[in-house]
C-alpha cells in the first residue's frame, strides 16, 4: 500500500486532489483563477460522503474561476467502487477524473491503461511545491511517468471517539470533572461495562457500522496495530515479509476480547447491519459511548451541531502503543482517465484540488492534514476536537516501501483471496466461524500463498523480484524507516 491507506473507504484516507490550468502548463500548473480557455463538462468520481462539503465547495470555487468548465460529481458506494469503475472503463464511460482505488495497487491500473500520464502538466516546477520524496518510482511514478501525487500529510488513519455526555452519565470522569479517556484495552472494557450497566442496557459501550464490511476491519486495524502488529489489516509485516493473522497472537487476542464484549451486551446489537454513516449518527445521539472511525467523522458531526466528543488513537494492552500507522514517502489519490475527452480541463480540475489553497481549506474544514506542512498549523484550526487530531500526527511514521528498494516489485500483481479479512471477521463475530485460530491461520495461508504465487509468476515473466523484497529485518517499528534504493 501507499501512504496510510485503509479500505474505506479506506480507508481510511482523507484526501481529494485535482485541478490547475492548461493555459500555464509550461510553467508547471497554474494558480487558482487561471483556467482552460475552452469549456467542458468533466465527470468526476469519488467515494467521499463526509468530505462531500469540501468537494462541493471546491467545485463551486473552480467553476467560478473557470466559467466554461462544469464538474459533474458522482459519489459511489465505497465497497462497490472498484467494480463500478472497471465496468465504466470496459464500456467506455469512465470518469474524466477519478479517485484511485486503494486495491489493487496503482501499478495494476496503469498497466490496464486506465490512466493518462501527467508529465505534460506535472512539470519539475509543479512537483517542486510538494515536500521532498513525494514522487517515487513504483508508488506514483511508473516507467518514469507521473500518474498521481500525494494529497494528505501523514496522520493516524483511525481514532477511538468518546461521547463525553455518555461517559459523564456513566460516571466516567476524572477527579477534576473532565471526561476519562481510555488508553488500554482494559480501560475500554471497564468503560463499556459502566455505560451499559448504569444505563440499564439502554445505552451501549461501543458500536460500529459493518453494512459495507468496513466496521469490523477498522476495529481490528486500530487495536492490533497498537498492540504491535505493524501490518494491521493493510499489509504484510515487513519485518518478516509475511501476513501474520494466524501466527501473531494479537489478532486472536483482540477478537477474543471483541467476542467477550459482544457476549456481555456491551456492543450495539445492530452493528453488523447498519452503515458507518448510520453508526456515526447513532453515536452522536448517545446510543453508544465509543466508536472507531477516521477524521472524516468530525466535520459532519460539527456541521450538525454535535461537538460533545473527545478522541484518542492506538489504545493498547499496556497503554503505550507498541505499533503505529505507517506511510510511504510517496502516495496517490486521484488521476486523469485515459478516456478523458478533455484532458487539459481534467488536469485543470486535478491541479485545483492539489493546490496549497485547496489543501488549506481541507485542513480548516477539519477533514484531515494537508501534504503541505504550512497548512497544518494547529493555530489555524478553529475546532478543538480537530486540534486533538492534528496533535496526533506523531503516531504516523514512515515505513518500509519495497517498491523503492526494488521498483520491479511494483509490477507484481497479487490476486485477491476469498474469503478475505472482512468475510472472516464477520464469520467470527456472528459465530459462523467457531474456530478462530483455524480461521485466522487459513486466512494467513491464503494471503501468503497468493503473494508467493504472484512473485513466482512475475519471475516467470522475467522480473527480478523475490519474496526477500518484502523483508526489512532491520525495521524498528517504533521509529520512521528510510528505505534505501537497491
Amino acid at each position: 500500500m501507499t501512504a496510510i491507506q485503509l479500505s474505506r473507504r479506506q480507508l481510511l484516507r482523507a484526501a481529494a486532489i485535482t485541478g490547475g490550468a492548461a493555459l500555464l502548463t509550461g510553467c508547471g500548473g497554474s494558480p487558482e483563477g487561471a483556467g482552460p480557455a475552452s469549456g467542458a463538462t468533466l465527470a468526476y468520481w469519488d467515494w467521499y460522503v463526509s468530505q462531500a462539503p469540501w468537494v462541493d465547495n471546491e467545485t463551486k470555487l473552480f467553476q467560478q474561476a473557470n466559467g466554461k468548465t462544469t464538474i459533474k460529481k458522482t459519489t459511489q458506494v465505497t465497497d462497490k467502487y472498484l467494480d463500478l469503475l472497471a465496468l465504466a472503463f470496459r464500456s467506455g464511460t469512465a470518469p474524466d477524473v477519478l479517485m484511485l482505488p486503494t486495491k489493487p495497487k496503482l501499478e495494476v491500473h496503469v498497466g490496464e491503461g486506465w490512466l493518462t500520464p501527467l508529465d505534460k502538466w506535472a512539470t519539475a516546477e509543479w512537483r517542486s511545491r510538494f515536500p521532498d520524496n513525494s514522487f517515487v518510482e513504483g508508488v506514483n511514478i511508473f516507467g518514469g511517468k507521473v500518474y498521481s501525487a500525494p494529497f494528505s500529510g501523514l496522520a493516524p488513519a483511525l481514532q477511538l471517539y468518546i461521547h463525553n455526555g455518555v461517559f459523564k452519565e456513566a460516571g466516567l470522569t476524572n477527579p477534576d470533572g473532565t471526561v476519562f479517556i481510555p488508553k488500554t484495552w482494559d480501560d475500554i472494557t471497564r468503560a463499556a461495562e459502566a455505560i451499559t450497566s448504569k444505563s440499564g442496557g439502554k445505552v451501549f459501550g461501543l458500536g460500529f457500522g459493518n453494512a459495507q464490511k468496513g466496521g469490523l476491519p477498522w476495529l481490528i486495524e486500530l487495536f492490533c496495530r497498537s498492540a504491535g502488529s505493524p501490518g494491521g489489516t493493510q499489509s504484510v509485516d515487513y519485518r518478516t515479509g509475511k501476513w501474520t493473522y494466524g501466527t501473531d497472537r494479537n489478532y486472536a487476542d483482540f477478537l477474543a476480547l471483541l467476542l467477550d464484549w459482544k457476549s456481555r451486551g456491551f456492543i450495539y446489537p445492530n452493528s453488523m447491519s447498519i452503515s458507518d454513516e448510520q453508526a456515526r449518527a447513532f453515536f452522536s445521539k448517545g446510543r453508544f459511548g465509543m466508536i472507531v472511525g477516521g477524521v472524516w467523522n468530525q466535520a459532519p458531526w460539527e456541521e450538525a451541531g454535535f461537538k460533545d466528543y473527545s478522541l484518542m488513537t492506538l489504545p493498547s494492552p499496556t497503554g503505550t502503543p507498541q505499533g503505529f500507522f505507517y506511510g510511504s514517502p510517496g502516495s496517490y489519490l486521484l488521476g486523469v482517465s485515459a478516456q478523458a475527452k478533455n484532458p487539459d480541463q481534467a488536469w485543470a480540475w486535478l491541479d485545483w484540488l492539489y493546490s496549497p489553497a485547496a489543501g488549506k481549506r481541507w485542513v480548516q474544514g477539519g477533514y484531515g492534514l494537508s501534504i503541505y506542512p504550512e497548512n497544518n498549523d494547529p493555530a489555524g484550526v478553529a475546532s478543538a476536537t480537530f486540534r486533538q487530531y492534528v496533535a496526533m500526527a506523531d503516531t504516523a511514521l514512515i515505513g518500509p516501501v519495497p517498491a523503492i528498494r526494488n521498483p520491479e516489485i511494483a509490477k507484481v500483481e497479487v490476486a485477491s483471496v476469498q474469503p478475505d479479512l472482512p468475510d472472516v471477521a464477520a464469520g467470527i463475530y456472528t459465530g459462523q466461524l467457531k474456530d478462530v485460530a483455524k480461521a485466522l491461520k487459513e486466512l494467513e495461508d491464503r494471503l501468503n500463498g497468493a503473494l508467493s504465487e504472484a512473485v513466482s509468476k512475475a519471475r516467470g515473466q522475467g522480473l527480478k523480484v523475490s519474496m526477500d523484497d518484502y523483508v526489512f529485518a532491520d525495521w524498528d517499528i517504533t521509529t520512521s524507516y528510510t528505505t534505501k534504493r537497491g
